[in-house]
């Protein structure tokens, strides 16, 4: 599992007091950096060297999260397929989690314009950071997460 903090601003903050739901999806990607360098250590969009598109991503906010404390968020590959995989995601804050998501990226060759399956020496190093997918076990929000020590 890959893991970074970070620190609401007051600009992501609502009218409540509350992280805006539309913050989420940003820190998540940021959060997917670490995947991302697994394929391009230097995160090079090159088309001959980037092959990664996101194809899908979801969200379910659990607990409401505040501008008071920074935001640790998890990252780990919940879920390998032929050519794509899902990362699973995180947001905790102060000791609880508060967002849980997912988001499934596809091996792409932006050249040709499709997938391929995903090559042996990545699928290993994806294993390596797998926990259990989030869909397959179901969390309760108040004592448990795939990524609970």
């Amino acid at each position: 599992m890959f893991s970074i903090n970070v620190s609401p601003r007051f600009g992501d903050i609502d009218g409540l007091g509350h992280v805006n739901n539309t913050v989420l999806p940003v820190w998540f990607e940021t959060g997917r950096n670490s995947i991302f360098r697994l394929f391009s250590p230097d995160l090079n969009l090159s088309p001959d060297v980037w092959h990664l598109i996101l194809v899908r991503t979801e969200f379910d906010f659990v607990n409401q999260m505040y501008f008071r404390s920074d935001v640790e968020i998890r990252t780990f590959v919940a879920k390998i397929g032929n050519s794509s995989f899902t990362v699973g995601h995180e947001a905790w804050q102060e000791g609880e989690l508060k967002v849980k998501g997912q988001a499934v990226l596809v091996y792409y060759d932006f050249k040709l314009q499709k997938a391929f399956p995903l090559p042996e020496s990545i699928r290993e190093v994806l294993k390596r950071h797998m926990f259990p997918s989030m869909d397959a076990s179901p969390v309760d929000a108040e004592t448990d997460s795939p990524c609970s020590i």
